[in-house]
Protein backbone atom coordinates (compact mmCIF):
# COMPACT_ATOMS: atom_id res chain seq x y z
CA UNK A 1 0.00 0.00 0.00
CA UNK A 2 1.37 3.04 -0.82
CA UNK A 3 2.15 6.37 1.56
CA UNK A 4 -0.43 8.93 1.02
CA UNK A 5 1.37 12.08 -0.05
CA UNK A 6 1.03 15.43 1.72
CA UNK A 7 -1.64 17.77 -0.11
CA UNK A 8 -1.88 21.00 1.06
CA UNK A 9 -5.58 21.80 -0.33
CA UNK A 10 -6.66 18.39 0.82
CA UNK A 11 -10.38 18.62 2.47
CA UNK A 12 -9.39 16.28 5.19
CA UNK A 13 -7.28 18.96 6.85
CA UNK A 14 -10.01 21.51 6.52
CA UNK A 15 -11.88 19.45 8.59
CA UNK A 16 -9.14 19.00 10.89
CA UNK A 17 -8.72 22.62 11.65
CA UNK A 18 -12.25 22.77 11.66
CA UNK A 19 -12.35 20.63 14.29
CA UNK A 20 -9.74 21.96 16.38
CA UNK A 21 -11.77 25.25 15.76
CA UNK A 22 -14.92 23.86 17.62
CA UNK A 23 -12.51 21.92 19.97
CA UNK A 24 -10.91 25.30 21.16
CA UNK A 25 -14.55 27.27 21.54
CA UNK A 26 -15.86 24.66 23.73
CA UNK A 27 -12.54 24.65 25.71
CA UNK A 28 -13.31 28.39 26.22
CA UNK A 29 -10.48 29.61 24.11
CA UNK A 30 -12.53 31.91 21.98
CA UNK A 31 -9.78 34.03 21.05
CA UNK A 32 -8.07 31.31 18.99
CA UNK A 33 -11.51 29.61 17.96
CA UNK A 34 -11.95 32.32 14.81
CA UNK A 35 -8.49 31.94 13.63
CA UNK A 36 -8.39 28.46 13.16
CA UNK A 37 -12.11 28.61 11.53
CA UNK A 38 -10.65 31.12 9.20
CA UNK A 39 -7.36 29.10 8.70
CA UNK A 40 -9.78 25.81 7.62
CA UNK A 41 -11.60 27.96 5.09
CA UNK A 42 -8.67 30.44 3.97
CA UNK A 43 -5.62 29.04 4.56
CA UNK A 44 -4.11 26.17 3.12
CA UNK A 45 -0.58 24.65 4.45
CA UNK A 46 1.94 25.47 2.92
CA UNK A 47 3.68 23.33 0.69
CA UNK A 48 6.79 21.13 1.42
CA UNK A 49 9.68 20.21 -0.44
CA UNK A 50 9.00 16.92 -1.41
CA UNK A 51 5.50 15.70 -1.84
CA UNK A 52 6.06 13.48 0.52
CA UNK A 53 6.94 15.22 4.08
CA UNK A 54 7.92 12.01 5.71
CA UNK A 55 11.22 12.20 3.02
CA UNK A 56 13.34 14.65 5.17
CA UNK A 57 13.51 12.59 8.35
CA UNK A 58 14.97 10.04 6.54
CA UNK A 59 18.12 12.14 7.44
CA UNK A 60 17.71 11.30 10.97
CA UNK A 61 20.81 8.42 11.08
CA UNK A 62 23.60 7.67 14.07
CA UNK A 63 23.84 6.54 17.26
CA UNK A 64 22.71 8.97 19.52
CA UNK A 65 19.32 11.05 18.10
CA UNK A 66 17.46 13.45 19.81
CA UNK A 67 14.53 16.09 19.18
CA UNK A 68 14.03 19.26 20.89
CA UNK A 69 11.06 20.54 21.23
CA UNK A 70 10.74 24.55 21.05
CA UNK A 71 7.11 25.47 21.36
CA UNK A 72 8.62 29.30 23.02
CA UNK A 73 11.38 31.22 22.44
CA UNK A 74 12.91 30.15 26.13
CA UNK A 75 16.00 32.50 26.39
CA UNK A 76 19.13 30.43 24.45
CA UNK A 77 18.29 27.32 25.25
CA UNK A 78 16.67 26.00 22.20
CA UNK A 79 19.73 26.49 20.65
CA UNK A 80 22.08 26.09 23.72
CA UNK A 81 20.85 22.77 24.33
CA UNK A 82 21.63 21.15 20.95
CA UNK A 83 25.02 22.13 21.30
CA UNK A 84 25.34 20.77 24.53
CA UNK A 85 24.08 17.23 23.32
CA UNK A 86 26.70 17.26 20.95
CA UNK A 87 29.72 19.01 22.87
CA UNK A 88 28.28 16.03 25.72
CA UNK A 89 28.93 13.36 23.33
CA UNK A 90 32.17 14.44 21.46
CA UNK A 91 33.52 14.41 24.99
CA UNK A 92 32.05 10.63 25.59
CA UNK A 93 33.04 8.87 22.65
CA UNK A 94 30.77 9.98 19.63
CA UNK A 95 31.39 12.00 16.96
CA UNK A 96 28.73 14.80 15.82
CA UNK A 97 28.42 13.14 12.51
CA UNK A 98 27.23 10.15 13.93
CA UNK A 99 24.75 12.12 16.09
CA UNK A 100 21.35 13.25 14.68
CA UNK A 101 20.09 16.46 16.45
CA UNK A 102 16.34 17.41 15.20
CA UNK A 103 15.18 21.20 16.42
CA UNK A 104 11.40 21.89 16.07
CA UNK A 105 10.57 25.25 15.66
CA UNK A 106 6.20 25.65 16.68
CA UNK A 107 4.19 27.50 18.38
CA UNK A 108 5.68 31.11 19.55
CA UNK A 109 9.04 29.89 18.80
CA UNK A 110 8.60 30.09 14.81
CA UNK A 111 10.05 33.61 14.38
CA UNK A 112 13.22 31.99 14.94
CA UNK A 113 13.06 30.54 11.16
CA UNK A 114 12.91 33.74 9.71
CA UNK A 115 15.62 36.43 8.50
CA UNK A 116 16.27 39.93 10.41
CA UNK A 117 14.21 41.76 8.08
CA UNK A 118 10.75 40.52 9.02
CA UNK A 119 11.78 40.63 12.78
CA UNK A 120 12.64 44.53 12.20
CA UNK A 121 9.42 45.13 10.19
CA UNK A 122 6.82 43.27 12.10
CA UNK A 123 8.32 43.57 15.45
CA UNK A 124 8.33 40.00 16.12
CA UNK A 125 9.90 40.43 19.38
CA UNK A 126 7.16 42.24 20.74
CA UNK A 127 4.48 39.71 18.87
CA UNK A 128 5.90 36.91 20.45
CA UNK A 129 7.80 37.73 23.40
CA UNK A 130 11.20 37.20 22.50
CA UNK A 131 14.10 38.94 23.83
CA UNK A 132 17.42 40.00 22.15
CA UNK A 133 19.60 38.03 24.68
CA UNK A 134 22.31 41.11 24.40
CA UNK A 135 19.97 43.78 25.16
CA UNK A 136 17.42 42.15 27.44
CA UNK A 137 14.91 44.00 25.28
CA UNK A 138 12.34 42.70 22.23
CA UNK A 139 14.48 41.39 19.43
CA UNK A 140 14.24 43.62 16.46
CA UNK A 141 16.20 40.85 14.86
CA UNK A 142 16.74 37.46 14.54
CA UNK A 143 19.58 36.87 17.47
CA UNK A 144 20.27 33.53 16.39
CA UNK A 145 21.31 33.83 12.68
CA UNK A 146 24.79 34.45 12.22
CA UNK A 147 25.89 35.61 15.46
CA UNK A 148 29.03 37.68 15.89
CA UNK A 149 31.36 36.04 17.96
CA UNK A 150 31.27 36.99 21.19
CA UNK A 151 27.46 37.17 21.19
CA UNK A 152 27.19 34.05 23.53
CA UNK A 153 29.89 33.49 26.33
CA UNK A 154 29.78 31.02 28.63
CA UNK A 155 31.67 31.56 32.05
CA UNK A 156 34.77 29.22 31.83
CA UNK A 157 34.49 28.00 28.35
CA UNK A 158 33.92 31.06 26.20
CA UNK A 159 32.50 31.53 23.28
CA UNK A 160 30.16 28.97 22.08
CA UNK A 161 28.40 28.52 18.30
CA UNK A 162 24.69 28.15 18.68
CA UNK A 163 23.63 30.39 15.83
CA UNK A 164 21.16 28.30 13.68
CA UNK A 165 23.91 28.49 10.72
CA UNK A 166 26.55 27.23 13.13
CA UNK A 167 24.34 24.53 14.21
CA UNK A 168 23.28 23.60 10.63
CA UNK A 169 26.91 23.45 9.92
CA UNK A 170 27.26 20.52 12.76
CA UNK A 171 24.72 18.93 11.37
CA UNK A 172 21.28 19.85 13.28
CA UNK A 173 18.17 19.58 11.61
CA UNK A 174 15.59 23.12 11.56
CA UNK A 175 12.09 22.98 10.88
CA UNK A 176 9.18 25.12 11.20
CA UNK A 177 5.64 24.43 11.87
CA UNK A 178 3.35 25.05 8.95
CA UNK A 179 -0.33 25.76 11.06
CA UNK A 180 1.67 28.15 13.90
CA UNK A 181 2.87 30.38 10.56
CA UNK A 182 -0.81 30.62 8.94
CA UNK A 183 -2.73 31.17 12.62
CA UNK A 184 -0.05 33.76 13.18
CA UNK A 185 -0.08 35.49 10.79
CA UNK A 186 -3.89 35.59 10.18
CA UNK A 187 -3.80 36.83 13.69
CA UNK A 188 -1.35 40.01 12.99
CA UNK A 189 -2.87 40.39 9.41
CA UNK A 190 -6.23 41.37 11.23
CA UNK A 191 -4.32 43.62 13.59
CA UNK A 192 -2.77 45.43 10.70
CA UNK A 193 -5.71 45.33 8.19
CA UNK A 194 -3.55 42.83 6.32
CA UNK A 195 -4.42 40.19 4.13
CA UNK A 196 -3.18 37.44 5.48
CA UNK A 197 -2.26 35.25 2.33
CA UNK A 198 -0.44 38.51 1.41
CA UNK A 199 1.49 38.28 4.98
CA UNK A 200 2.54 34.72 4.69
CA UNK A 201 3.63 35.10 1.75
CA UNK A 202 6.29 38.02 2.51
CA UNK A 203 7.10 35.75 5.39
CA UNK A 204 8.18 32.85 3.75
CA UNK A 205 10.00 35.16 1.29
CA UNK A 206 12.14 35.41 4.75
CA UNK A 207 12.76 32.15 5.80
CA UNK A 208 16.17 30.95 6.47
CA UNK A 209 17.97 28.37 4.50
CA UNK A 210 17.68 24.74 5.29
CA UNK A 211 15.12 25.06 7.42
CA UNK A 212 11.96 22.83 6.55
CA UNK A 213 8.11 23.26 6.76
CA UNK A 214 6.26 21.03 7.96
CA UNK A 215 2.91 20.69 8.20
CA UNK A 216 2.79 21.11 11.79
CA UNK A 217 5.32 21.45 14.82
CA UNK A 218 3.79 18.50 17.20
CA UNK A 219 3.05 16.14 13.89
CA UNK A 220 6.95 16.74 13.33
CA UNK A 221 7.64 15.61 16.97
CA UNK A 222 5.84 12.35 16.90
CA UNK A 223 7.73 11.58 13.61
CA UNK A 224 11.32 12.16 15.27
CA UNK A 225 10.35 9.63 17.84
CA UNK A 226 8.95 7.28 15.31
CA UNK A 227 12.70 7.45 13.63
CA UNK A 228 14.14 7.10 16.87
CA UNK A 229 15.14 10.31 18.28
CA UNK A 230 14.36 10.85 22.32
CA UNK A 231 12.36 13.90 23.00
CA UNK A 232 13.85 16.63 25.09
CA UNK A 233 11.32 19.99 25.54
CA UNK A 234 13.67 22.92 24.72
CA UNK A 235 13.22 25.11 27.38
Amino acid sequence: MSTPKFNPKQPDRRNFIGSLASGAAALGFAGIAPVLQLQAHEMPVLPLSSDDPDTWFNQIKGKHKVVFDAPHPHEIFPFAWPKVFLLSNESTGTKSTDCSVLVVLRHSAIPYAFDDKLWAKYKFGEFFKADDPLTKAPSVRNPFWKPKVGDFKIPGIGNVEIGINELQANGVMFCVCSTAISVNCAVMADKMNLKADDLKNEWMTGLLPGVQVVPSGVWAVGRAQEHGCSYVFAG
